[in-house]
């Protein structure tokens, strides 16, 4: 259950169901000044509007999918952008032009919050500064991400009129520099006018002083102004102004991504879910992630890599090998079904036969970095779903002569990721104590920037630095979260060395990869190393070993086209990305 009944999500909601003016749509429905943009009550409904853009499948919704795109995911259709995956996308893709359009929905939301928050006469001034310091965060936010997923872009600022300029937006896109400029000037201004440090109960979720400086740190670390990123992250770690942030990691990362964590202290900003009768407000966790036996029925569209799994360390902090575990497994496709595959009895009720392997894999899993169990739901361990209307605990199985089947009590998933590894983080237990009405709105918080993530940025920018000592403490307060608990680095084993500069950058990668998993950070992350042509191209394997696809990754992946329809809408779009013309 949510500590806090009125949150962010059910302002949002009420707001807009109850208000005259509906933000989820513009510019049809834009009214009269002398009925709008009166109160502040206005200016709340006008920033709930901007919020509300984040939830878009094509904006923010679906970002927990993003790791499908990389080494560490997988996935299958839109949602989990199996087109990227494979290459054969193209500037008509809809989720491109879904992707433009959202996003700039959100951008053109807090322009009409910035240009009409300033005319209401009943607010102070310092009321006026705090909304448009909020709405340029929230302008920052979409921008940056626009800008890494298209580069150069038009840039639209409060002085657009929504009523008369919808229709007649045709400026030409301005350079990298130049966006970035923007989004920095907006940041700029989010952390010198009167955001707070903490909101009241009643508007958790509001961006907040922290989530500037963080959101401006990590674009200065995209830019590689490693000096600058450290000065912004160091005030919210070290709280240099003495504001008072009490940013903290939370002591269970399972439970972090569940109601009873996800408004915990590690939280700098996040998209707020609600849900419940009549309070369906959430994006779509379960829809895409969950399987056949979670609320719902759902698809499991976004996978973690085989590859990802494999990463995961024995608790002792020793890089993990098939081979020490079940020799051949690596060579043989004949072990590995040894290891995973069982047979099921006729009509799939029942498990007639384990494979030969299965307690020496059940014993492995015992053995490994504790966030393997907690983020994946490896095969032969089960998972508390909902079945037919009830709770029903499920096993995962492999199987070739049956369909396992949840009403067996056997997890099931899509026909052509049957034998892949499946998520547990983020994915409801049971109906949620009734919280989840649909698996369309899962009622889980879903974090854009969280303090580990920060710490680990912050410890990149160290090593940068040539502050090795610093970047490796961040590393290991990551690593020793209490339910985490793994070794630290240079803690005594030769296995936890780490003292150069690419030894620490090889940790850092490896820390991003396994703490952050499906929140959609990897792909930017392989970008921006300019590691993503080396790593990305290749065959995806199942867990069995079975091929699933073969990923594609060239020069022009580095950033998607513009829309072909928004470049006929206004060519002074042209020309498109490269290799896209």
């Amino acid at each position: 259950m949510k500590k806090y009944k009125l949150l962010i999500g059910a302002l949002i909601a009420s707001m807009s169901l109850n208000s005259c003016y509906d933000l989820d749509q513009y510019p049809v429905d834009q009214i009269s000044d002398g009925i709008f943009w009166k109160s502040e009550t206005h200016a709340k409904q006008g920033m709930m509007g901007v919020y509300a853009a984040m939830q878009a499948d094509h904006a923010l919704g679906l970002r927990f999918t993003f790791d499908s795109m990389s080494d560490i995911g997988t996935g299958f259709g839109d949602e989990a952008y199996g087109d990227v995956i494979t290459g054969v996308y193209t500037e008509r893709s809809g989720f491109v032009e879904k992707k433009w359009q959202s996003l700039f929905d959100g951008v053109m939301r807090a322009n009409l919050v910035i240009n009409k928050v300033t005319g209401i006469e009943s607010m102070s001034e310092a009321q006026k500064s705090q909304y448009v310091a909020e709405a340029k965060f929230m302008r920052a936010l979409f921008y940056f991400e626009l800008y890494n997923f298209f580069g150069a872009l038009p840039l639209y600022d409060e002085s657009v009129n929504l009523s008369t300029d919808y229709n007649n937006m045709k400026k030409p896109r301005s350079s990298k520099e130049d966006v970035l400029k923007f989004i920095l000037d907006d940041l700029n201004y989010a952390t010198s006018h009167n955001l707070p440090v903490h909101w009241e109960t009643a508007e958790y979720g509001r961006a907040t002083l922290g989530a500037a400086y963080a959101l401006r740190g990590k674009v200065y670390l995209y830019m590689k102004d490693y000096t600058k990123a450290t000065s912004d992250f160091e005030e919210i770690i070290l709280d240099k102004s003495g504001k008072g942030y009490k940013y903290s990691l939370y002591d269970d990362y399972a439970k972090l991504f569940t109601p009873e964590g996800d408004q915990s202290d590690e939280m700098i900003f996040a998209i707020q879910n609600s849900g419940g009768v009549g309070k369906d407000y959430g994006i779509p966790l379960a829809f895409y992630m969950g399987n056949r036996a979670t609320y719902g029925s759902d698809w499991a569209s976004a996978l973690p890599s085989s590859k990802f799994v494999d990463m995961y360390e024995y608790k002792d902090g020793r890089p993990f090998n098939w081979e020490d575990v079940i020799p051949g497994f690596t060579t043989s496709l004949e072990v590995k079904d040894k290891t995973y595959v069982c047979t099921l009895t006729k009509g799939g009720k029942a498990i007639d036969a384990y494979p030969e392997n299965r307690e020496k894999l059940l014993a492995m899993y015992e053995q490994r970095d504790p966030r393997m169990m907690q983020t994946v739901i490896m095969p032969y361990t089960t998972y508390d779903g909902w079945v037919s209307e009830a709770p029903k605990t499920c096993e995962f199985v492999i199987a070739r002569n049956e369909t396992p089947n949840e009403v067996n009590g056997f997890i099931r998933v899509g026909t052509n990721r049957r034998e892949s590894y499946i998520f547990r983080k983020f994915v409801p237990v049971g109906n949620m104590g009734g919280e989840i009405n649909n698996r369309e709105d899962t009622p889980i918080n879903f974090p854009l920037i969280r303090l580990a993530d920060v710490y680990l940025m912050y410890a990149e920018c160290k090593n940068e630095l040539s502050d090795p000592t610093t970047a490796v403490t961040y590393i290991n307060k990551v690593r020793q979260r209490p339910s985490t608990n793994m070794p630290g680095l240079n803690s005594g084993a030769a296995w936890l060395k780490a003292s150069s500069k690419e030894e620490i950058f090889e940790r850092i990668k490896h820390e991003r990869a396994v703490e952050l998993i499906a929140e959609g950070h990897r792909w930017f992350d392989l970008r921006r190393w300019d590691i993503a042509k080396k790593i990305l191209p290749g065959d995806v394997y199942g867990a069995t070993g079975q091929r699933m696809m073969t990923r594609s990754f060239n020069d022009r992946d580095m950033l998607w086209p513009v829309p072909g329809v928004e470049i006929e809408r206004n060519p002074s779009l042209k020309p498109n990305n490269p290799g896209w013309d």
